[in-house]
């Protein structure tokens, strides 16, 4: 990994993002297979998580790739409040279970570490390797391939229908914006990979029950509005990144 990383880090963030869809990919029909929800997709992003944990902690890159504390302090940041409010968007209609128990473990624990690897692989790999010759290109670029990304739940048999997946799409460029705002102002990724996972991990508990079409533009509106306006307030009033 270090050779390809020295190498090109723009090739190495494309790497990773490829290895990771794929990985996932691979996962459903497998998770089907053994007959436990998101068992495979479980071990699979484990294994990612370690492996680039590993890779930047041995290469002295936790301050380069935001694995550290801000150097901003928390008002800055209105101390936090707007990630608080996102991170609550699955409980807006309700809760439910809709796994079982050992289903529910291996999702928690996947999208645990589902929050870590994309945050590390789009905002830290893909974000830095464009930042270093257009920051601007950079914010817009990450933001809108997290977003795109998502595309692959309508085809890796994850059985998302197409407006569920059109409304992911739209809420993941508003918080890929937000969040690469967070990361490249604040110089840390740990808001971005707790908000980001605890996002993913309530998705569990969602209540989709009543959830009409009417309540999924209206709460899609909200979000948006919140992640984009936070973002812009931040633009304003941080102090400007000295990376």
């Amino acid at each position: 990994m270090k050779k390809l990383y020295k190498k090109s880090e723009m090739l190495f963030a494309i790497t990773w993002i490829v290895i990771y869809c794929v990985l996932q990919s691979l996962a459903n029909p497998l998770n089907d297979y053994i007959g436990i929800p998101y068992i495979v997709s479980a071990v699979f992003c484990v294994i990612q998580a370690i492996l680039l944990f590993g890779f930047i902690w041995k290469n002295g890159l936790l301050s380069q790739f935001g694995l550290c504390k801000s150097s901003v302090s928390a008002n800055h940041f209105l101390f936090y409040i707007p990630l608080v409010v996102l991170a609550t968007t699955n409980f807006w209609n309700g809760t439910a279970f809709t796994l079982n128990p050992a289903g529910t473990v291996c999702y928690i624990l996947c999208m645990l570490c589902v929050g870590f690897v994309e945050e590390i692989i789009f905002r830290g790999f893909l974000f830095r390797a464009i930042a270093k010759d257009n920051v601007k290109s950079a914010i817009v670029i990450s933001s809108i391939t997290f977003g795109l990304g998502h595309i692959l739940n309508l085809v890796n048999g994850s059985g998302m229908e197409l407006t569920e997946n059109l409304f992911q799409i739209t809420g993941a460029i508003a918080i890929g914006f937000l969040f690469v705002i967070l990361y490249y102002r604040g110089g840390s990724l740990l808001p971005c990979i707790i908000t980001h996972s605890a996002i993913n991990i309530t998705s569990v508990f969602a209540n989709e029950n009543g959830l009409t079409a009417e309540k999924r533009i209206i709460f899609q509106l909200i979000l948006l509005v919140i992640a984009v306006t936070y973002a812009l307030i931040l633009t304003k009033t941080l102090p400007k990144s000295k990376a």
